[in-house]
């Protein structure tokens, strides 16, 4: 006999487990804005962004597409929350104001270091194992205006090479692991429990043993 020990709750967000990401956008005056999000996820060449509509992120993608997704890992996670409280929004939105505040220069704010993209105009975060170069595609308000769910399309992706599995285009799942934001705090992955039954690298692994 099963007992049901769940409850009700009303938790005042859902970040359950979510990855970190770091995006690079350009500004109006050429310089470019940092911003860390925990509401990103893949499907296929795709990324899909949740961000917030009074964000910098969301005005420079309304007019300038051009974007990179550094995916920060675990040992970056003071980095990330450097970052969390600073705007690129001059002045700041009201609805802001009471906890952000504003920072032309995030790099250096933060101690990370712009690397040059290849096909797209912003930065990359230097200090990140893998890096998306995308351009927006797509953008839909939701949460009744006080988001927008950005749809990017992926044109390159680097990756340095100690994550990859050598003579393959695969990450190494064993070796590099995303930052978690897991209910707004940080953790890494734990100990592969095992992998699916598409993996890629395990076919790899399995052909060279």
């Amino acid at each position: 006999m099963t007992t049901d020990t769940h409850q009700v709750i009303r938790p005042s967000i859902l970040y359950f487990g979510t990855p970190v990401v770091l995006l690079t956008t350009e500004n109006e005056d050429g310089t470019f804005n940092l911003a860390p999000i925990s509401s990103a996820w893949a499907l296929g060449r795709h990324i899909v962004l949740g961000l917030g509509s009074e964000s910098q992120t969301v005005r420079n993608l309304a007019e300038r597409p051009d974007v990179v997704i550094s995916l920060a890992s675990p040992e970056l996670w003071e980095q990330v929350e450097s970052l969390a409280p600073l705007t690129g929004a001059d002045p700041v939105p009201q609805g802001k104001r009471a906890v952000y505040r504003y920072e032309r220069d995030k790099f250096s704010a933060a101690g990370l270091t712009p690397q040059p993209s290849d096909l797209v105009r912003p930065p990359r975060v230097a200090e990140c194992l893998l890096q998306l170069e995308a351009r927006s595609v797509a953008m839909t308000p939701g949460g009744e205006g006080s988001f927008r769910s950005v749809e990017c399309e992926v044109v390159r992706v680097h990756a340095d090479e100690r994550i990859v599995v050598p003579g393959t285009h695969h990450i190494d799942p064993g070796v590099w692991s995303p930052l978690i934001y897991n209910f707004r705090h940080y953790h890494g992955l734990a100990p592969e429990l095992g992998h699916g039954f598409r993996s890629e690298t395990a076919r790899a692994a399995a052909r060279v043993g």
